[in-house]
């Protein structure tokens, strides 16, 4: 919703300066996604703006539920009739997250992601990556499921590739006449865009920052990761050192575990070796993701492996947690959006 263009309208449409007041209550406080059903505006005032504009940029083609009802995964249309993919993870009891993506498909190609494989359409605009957190607010609320509390940009798409609209989007999260949201409940994950890392210190230091590292053997990472061949470990540690310099804040390192490519003993020792080479190192955390099965060809590292893993980085007194994986029955886990239609039974 362009709160430029609706004010420009309400002024030409001669409404009281309260309206657009009024107007951004009941959207970012009320969690109102309809027009017609914020009863304070008069009811021609609703019909025009039902009309003329959109609250939220989409139209809902599926909302898909798992089993134990923690995570759900949205499938919207775009006013240009393509998909994106959204989706809503409760890692604890009343405390939800939206992972919101920045782009339809990817430009990256990562060989175990299903988004990188759809290819790349589009960037989303500002008003696309915060429709997605709108409507999820207005689900929540309507649904009496309890609050929204997280963003991750986690989602389709590399969001350094999209700056300028994802600062946008994080510039109005954090607005407290708008979705008022604290800094440090927002992540922004990267597959390692160095310049990106960069503007994210100097412009939102205290949103939290996400590496997608996945091996720290550069030969390993550039097959898994094609970006690797631009920013290489070198780079990403450089532009890290800044981060932590210029920030002070916690680092999360993703770091997927694949069988016999990322998890064996050699991987942990490169692993230990990358974070100990930071001047900050207690500031980096390692979450090890189990691989969540794609159209790939690789294959999940065993939970024993995992944990072995886990231990011996400990033992090398690295940070490290085993990421729960939620989302995985809708296809909604880390990796998985694709943007295609799902054949899955609506909720």
């Amino acid at each position: 919703m362009n709160l430029s263009e609706l004010n420009y309208f309400l002024t030409d449409n001669k409404q009281p300066n309260f309206r657009l007041k009024q107007i951004i209550n009941a959207v970012y406080k009320e969690n109102y996604i309809n027009f017609n059903d914020i009863q304070v505006l008069p009811i021609d005032l609703r019909d025009k703006l039902s009309e003329n504009f959109d609250i939220i940029p989409f139209t809902i083609d599926k909302i898909l539920k798992s089993k134990d009802t923690l995570s759900y995964k949205a499938l919207l249309i775009t006013a240009d009739n393509k998909y994106i993919e959204t989706v809503l993870i409760a890692a604890k009891n009343n405390t939800w997250s939206a992972c919101v993506s920045s782009q339809i498909g990817c430009k990256l190609g990562c060989k175990f992601c299903a988004t990188g494989n759809s290819g790349f359409t589009r960037d989303l605009s500002a008003e696309e990556i915060l429709g997605q957190v709108l409507f999820w607010k207005n689900y929540l609320s309507s649904n009496k499921l309890g609050k929204l509390t997280n963003i991750v940009y986690m989602g389709m798409g590399e969001p350094f590739l999209n700056w300028n609209n994802v600062s946008i989007s994080l510039k109005k999260l954090i607005d407290p006449g708008l979705f008022d949201f604290s800094s440090r409940s927002i992540s922004v994950s990267t597959s390692g865009i160095t310049d990106g890392i960069i503007k994210l210190a100097n412009e939102f230091d205290q949103v939290n920052l996400a590496i997608s590292l996945h091996s720290a053997n550069d030969e390993t990472r550039s097959k898994l990761m094609p970006i690797n061949h631009k920013h290489n470990l070198n780079d990403l540690k450089q532009a890290l050192d800044y981060y932590t310099s210029k920030t002070n804040r916690k680092v999360f390192l993703e770091y997927i575990m694949l069988h016999k490519l990322t998890d064996t003993t050699e991987d942990a020792d490169n692993l230990i070796n990358f974070i100990n080479s930071f001047e900050k190192k207690h500031l980096l955390h390692v979450n090890l993701i189990s691989y969540n099965t794609t159209a790939s060809k690789y294959k999940a590292s065993t939970k024993d492996e995992i944990e072995k893993f886990q231990t011996y980085l400990q033992k090398n007194k690295i940070n490290t947690t085993t990421r729960k994986s939620l989302g995985n029955e809708i296809n909604g886990a880390c990796g998985q959006l694709s943007g295609n239609k799902p054949k899955d039974k609506t909720d």
